[in-house]
């Protein structure tokens, strides 16, 4: 049975690419759209009560197939191919093409070349952005925002430690289906971490274990490294070194890093043990 979050096909609609594949009672094909606003809610149903599973960072591209007249667009991000609800506020059609991605955990884009001026936006680690000049020491993007050069980088600039990106994270709030600084969860901190790294993860924790790495037996998992992933059922960590984890989680609420020994302890003395150690191999 095909992944409801990652198919984008409901009982009255559905994409065109699945007629023959689902059942619906319409298929249209797609519009490609720009998320515009620094970060942008991916919900379970077109409503700002509704769960938060994911969000979309700027610069991301969306494949929307329904929109309901009310505030609200139904699509796919082609990140991950998440699908969703999104505002339809937070879309446009495509209208930059993105050079750079911020590599600070957040910065601000300035309406001018001073740091004295009241910001337009503040972006998040791994949005993108089309920088089309430079004066000093700002890049000034398709929309004439200036953005410290320091904080932004060339799309092909890959990090050489993805766990030091993790944590990076560390105190931002807990948040489910957060992607940011301003709140993030377990598999969103991975996912944001690896992105950076240049590697591409799943959004959800069981699709990450199913994808990424190489199962390490469990006799080797007092022998972990930096890097290595540690699943549950719904939780993912990131080793470390030998004896620390980095995660969000809701016991800090928040991402921290602790002895990964209690971890496993405490999460297991709450009914869920251990499921399964990923390896990521080198690309």
């Amino acid at each position: 049975m095909a992944d409801p979050r990652l198919t984008p096909a409901r009982p009255d609609l559905a994409a065109k690419h699945l007629e023959g594949k689902v059942e619906a009672t319409r298929f249209v094909d797609g519009t490609e759209f720009e998320v515009i606003d620094a970060i942008a809610p991916v919900r379970r149903a077109p409503s700002h009560d509704a769960a938060l599973d994911t969000e979309a960072l700027k610069g991301e591209r969306v494949m929307i197939y329904d929109r309901n007249g009310e505030g609200w667009a139904w699509g796919q991000l082609q990140s991950d191919g998440y699908v969703g609800w999104l505002p339809d506020s937070a879309l446009v059609a495509p209208r930059s093409h993105p050079t750079h991605k911020v590599v600070a955990l957040r910065t601000f884009a300035f309406p001018g070349p001073s740091i004295k001026l009241p910001p337009a936006e503040s972006l998040p680690l791994g949005a993108r952005v089309e920088i089309v000049r430079q004066d000093g020491t700002f890049a000034i993007t398709n929309q004439n925002h200036f953005l410290p050069l320091q904080h932004i980088a060339a799309l092909d600039v890959r990090d050489s430690d993805f766990v030091a990106v993790a944590e990076r994270f560390v105190g931002t709030p807990y948040l489910w289906g957060g992607k940011s600084g301003l709140g993030i969860d377990c598999s969103g901190l991975v996912q944001v971490a690896l992105a950076a790294a240049g590697i591409s993860a799943p959004r959800d924790s069981d699709m990450q274990e199913a994808a990424l790495g190489t199962a390490i037996p469990p006799a080797q998992w007092d022998r972990l490294e930096r890097g290595d992933l540690i699943f549950w059922k719904g939780h993912v960590a990131i080793a470390r070194d030998g004896d620390t984890i980095v995660h969000a989680n809701a016991h800090h609420m928040a991402t921290a890093i602790e002895p990964t020994a209690g971890a496993i302890a405490r999460i297991k003395a709450a009914g869920s043990a251990v499921s399964s150690v990923k390896r990521l191999v080198s690309s």
